[in-house]
């Protein structure tokens, strides 16, 4: 339990519903699709296009999502939201123009938009209402306008420079040519009119017609390669989560093309080790999981790609005797020298909730444009916001990720479920590009090695090991800092924090739901 003398915030406690985002007016909406009678699914889609609005450097429709659904039956599901590169696209076209990388301003990170038709998929499958009624909190926030929190706010005013990039940009998001302040209102006409078409004509309202064609010559006006033809191929699938075990924790994650298995092999290095040896936010273990980190980056820099395209050595990265290969490399008094293949910096730029009804279904649900709005290209008409997640390719020869037709690229962002005796633990995820996998191992470690709640899992320090330096956030003390140094370690002070988590454990034998909300972003868990 936290000192109640220290600042701080309280663990979220309830016992028929429970929502956790990075966004009070998020959090807010899914609790009121609950209490009308939702379920998880629809107050988690509903809290998701609320963020698109309010949270537009974060997340937006333009983006893509992955998710995790857990029904009170048992068992998980898994869905894969992230959108293909164009048909007429190559890496050869790219580097035949004298481009030799992709780049954030430039219609060449942006892959078709995944989002929507993820959304469509998970309601009609999962869910109890249609977008029509889901939509309808997202569209009053645009039409009617928004308070504009403080770490918005902040994210708003030290990324204004990418939204410049197009006229649509300043148009909509850079009022009087900066970005708001906090506690502005701000209100989003042409998004509103696009979330309503939507909400009348479903997914197809989106991927054909007028929007689809208005958004295709947005981007080939900056030189894309985007046609008609691939918005209105544009599908989600349901495909078979990933697995493995930590301790006596069973942790699924969704498959490639996301870096899930990335998650499932720093736990599976790290589970040799033993935490009685450790303090929780001491340097040992910042060490060690600095270490993991590295290893495990790697195996993601070398293989992680888009299975229908490349072969991915699934088996092999969540082999135990494998991660057992890569602990048996790391040891405890000094850090390797060796950081991995030099890989193009991830964005960081997503947002993240889990939400658990009366009846405990459960989702896990995350929604990105990758960078700070995205590509920092908006479709004027539209007002949509396209993410830059193709940045992620690669454009070398014979690398299992590079740039082709029809392709998705390499995932950060990865939605987390644990289970305990067979029966859903914990629904949870730590955004932010690249720490997600190291936000996971960390959170689970909290909770299974040192017994903290989520809200205590959240809250501590967190430090980076990928790609250069050791990151460390304020919170990590002087003594640590010391041990990490004196392995070795050149430790420097991570620009801004790393991560926002949300988590919701359940609490079967006392009928309970335990939330906490990262304290790095403006969101709050609250239940009923």
């Amino acid at each position: 339990m936290r000192d109640f003398q220290l600042p701080g915030r309280s663990t979220a406690y309830a016992q028929h519903g429970m929502a956790a985002t990075s966004h009070p007016l998020a959090t807010l909406t899914a609790l009121d699709v609950l209490r009308a009678g939702g379920n998880a699914v629809d107050a988690a889609i509903a809290a998701v296009a609320v963020q698109c609005v309010v949270d537009p450097h974060m997340t937006g429709i333009g983006g893509d999502c992955f998710a995790l659904f857990s029904p009170a039956s048992g068992g998980v599901v898994a869905v894969n939201g992230s959108g293909k590169a164009p048909a007429a696209i190559s890496a050869e076209a790219l580097l035949g123009q004298g481009i030799g990388a992709i780049v954030p301003g430039t219609p060449h990170c942006v892959t078709v938009p995944g989002a929507v038709a993820a959304w469509d998929l998970i309601a009609g499958k999962f869910g109890t209402k249609g977008l029509d009624e889901l939509l309808r909190p997202a569209i009053a926030c645009a039409e009617d306008g928004f308070v504009v929190t403080p770490r918005v706010a902040w994210d708003w005013a030290g990324n204004a420079d990418r939204l410049a990039m197009s006229p649509g940009g300043t148009a909509f998001y850079l009022p009087g040519g900066s970005a708001p302040a906090v506690g502005r209102v701000m209100r989003f006409p042409a998004l509103a009119r696009t979330l309503k078409r939507i909400a009348e004509g479903g997914p197809r309202a989106f991927y054909e017609g007028e929007v689809a064609a208005r958004m295709v010559a947005t981007l080939k006006g900056f030189g894309g390669y985007h046609s008609v033809e691939d918005f209105a191929a544009a599908t989600a699938e349901v495909v078979e989560p990933i697995h493995s075990r930590y301790r006596d924790v069973q942790v699924y994650e969704c498959p490639p093309n996301g870096q899930g298995v990335i998650a499932l092999l720093m736990l599976n290095i790290l589970e040799g080790f033993d935490p009685s040896k450790m303090e929780p936010l001491g340097a040992l273990r910042f060490h060690l999981q600095a270490e993991a980190t590295r290893l495990a980056f790697a195996e993601r820099d070398r293989h992680l790609a888009d299975p229908a395209h490349a072969e991915v050595p699934l088996a092999r990265l969540l082999d135990k005797t494998f991660a057992a290969e890569l602990r048996d490399r790391i040891d405890p008094d000094r850090a390797a020298s060796a950081k991995g293949p030099a890989a193009p910096e991830s964005g960081r730029d997503t947002v993240y909730v889990t939400v658990v009804d009366r009846d405990l279904n459960a989702v896990s649900f995350i929604n990105s444009l990758y960078d700070a709005f995205g590509s920092g290209l908006v479709c004027q008409d539209t007002g949509v916001i396209f993410h830059s997640r193709g940045r992620s390719f690669r454009l070398a020869e014979g690398h299992p990720n590079r740039l082709a037709p029809g392709k998705r690229p390499m995932h950060t962002i990865i939605p987390a479920m644990a289970f305990r005796n067979g029966e859903l633990w914990m629904s949870f995820g730590v955004k932010g590009g690249d720490y997600q996998p190291v936000g996971h191992a960390h959170v689970i470690g909290n909770m299974v090695d040192f017994g903290m709640d989520p809200q205590e899992a959240i809250d501590a320090a967190r430090v980076m090991a990928y790609p250069g330096d050791l990151e460390v956030e304020h919170g990590v003390t002087a003594e640590a800092r010391a041990g990490l140094e004196a392995r070795g370690h050149k430790v420097v002070d991570a620009a801004a924090s790393w991560g926002g988590g949300q988590a919701i454990v359940i609490d079967r034998q006392r009928g309970v739901l335990i939330g906490g909300s990262d304290p790095r972003k403006d969101g709050m868990a609250l239940g009923y």
